[in-house]
């Protein structure tokens, strides 16, 4: 049972918008919060147990789990389960494999964005040899996950806690292209029977220039990005995440 929780800082006491809105639920909560920065987890100053919460970026994050003898889950972008929700082609390469097939003209403009480690690079749309560039200084051997390039016309983050939507924030495209709340129903359903679910998460869906509700991507709630949610369902997704993090502390 979570009975604490450290917060991550920016130096001089400043919080990101996320940790700011976790802050004010803990405060209600009457839950106990020490602020940190990024060196203190990387120096293992953290007195953190399977009591603890840790909120923060993503190198933080893993900081912590690390810590914590708990298993970093992989990026689950694109579910198995929820393969007939994305409307477009998406495949597993390398970066390399992608460069000459830009190189030959075997592919078109193509996204792609880092298959397992998550900050190697930001995803991208890569319309010739010549576009990485961007990534010279990352092995082609780097996995990647490749989508042909559509046009989003709307774009919405779900946010879903123990397979319940707490929130959904439109953060792209037209705002008057609402996505269909039907489909997200059956991809969180599809999720739930699978195994492919978490405790916490966030969904994007948006919709395509057809028409169709499509997934964008999957994220996992232990750090995420807010857009409009508030700070209790907000501190709900990442509580439960991390509860269910916890549970699987080896040791």
């Amino acid at each position: 049972m979570i009975s604490k929780a450290f917060i991550q800082e920016q130096g001089n006491g400043r919080l990101r918008e996320e940790e700011q809105r976790v802050v004010e639920e803990l405060n209600r909560r009457t839950i106990p919060v020490t602020f940190y920065t990024e060196k203190r987890i990387r120096r293992k100053q953290l007195s953190l147990d399977d009591k603890s919460l840790v909120v923060g970026d993503m190198p933080c994050i893993s900081g912590a789990l690390k810590q914590l003898s708990i298993p970093e889950p992989e990026p689950n972008d694109y579910p198995a389960s929820l393969s007939e929700f994305l409307h477009r082609r998406v495949w597993h390469s390398t970066l390399g494999e992608l460069e000459l097939g830009l190189r030959d003209g075997n592919y078109p403009a193509t996204f792609a964005k880092p298959a397992k480690r998550r900050k190697r690079f930001t995803g991208w749309v890569f319309e010739s040899d010549y576009d990485l560039s961007q990534v010279y200084s990352v092995s082609r051997q780097e996995k990647v996950l490749c989508s042909e390039v559509v046009t989003w016309l709307s774009e919405y983050r779900v946010y879903v806690v123990d397979s319940e939507i707490r929130s959904v924030d439109y953060y792209a495209g037209n705002i008057e292209v609402p996505i269909d709340i039907e489909e997200v129903c059956r991809a969180i359903e599809a999720l739930d029977k699978a195994g492919e679910s978490y405790a916490g998460y966030a969904i994007d869906f948006g919709v395509l220039a057809s028409g169709q509700t499509a997934l964008v991507e999957m994220n996992d709630g232990f750090a995420i990005g807010a857009y409009s949610i508030d700070s209790k369902n907000y501190t709900d997704m990442i509580w439960a995440r991390w509860e269910e993090l916890l549970a699987q502390r080896e040791g």
